[in-house]
């Protein structure tokens, strides 16, 4: 099955732990933990992002930077990167996975990005002003 926004509404409303909003051409998911999501289809990829903190707010970036490359194995599925918004840079965590993948697959990337950013932001947070 290839998904679309739509089929991938209705399957994330399916789970009270979500609430979800149509914006743009994507999907914004929130926890109850009050974390925000983006997700997106792009070509053969549905991506799922989340901000983390503005690179303005990171002490030294090359401490962070080389923390994070040093630990990213340690959070499955979830990847961090820098992403520029309103010429701002911010430090982003993404999964990515195929617009073919089942449903379970695509819960499991949500609700892993979601434990994830609260991971990353108590692993990180010695890193910020």
């Amino acid at each position: 099955m290839t998904w679309d926004l739509e089929k991938i509404e209705s399957l994330l409303q399916e789970h009270d732990d979500f609430v979800i909003t149509r914006e743009a051409g994507c999907l914004l998911i929130a926890n109850q933990d009050g974390i925000d999501a983006w997700l997106a289809i792009s070509g053969e990829q549905i991506l799922v992002e989340s901000l983390l903190f503005p690179a303005s707010e990171v002490t030294d970036r090359a401490a962070l930077n080389h923390d994070i490359l040093s630990t990213h194995m340690v959070f499955p599925l979830t990847t961090v990167g820098i992403s520029t918004i309103n010429d701002e840079e911010y430090y982003t965590a993404f999964g990515a996975l195929s617009a073919q993948s089942k449903p379970e697959s695509i819960v499991i990337e949500v609700e892993t990005l979601f434990q994830n950013v609260a991971s990353f932001l108590d692993a990180y947070e010695t890193h910020l002003q």
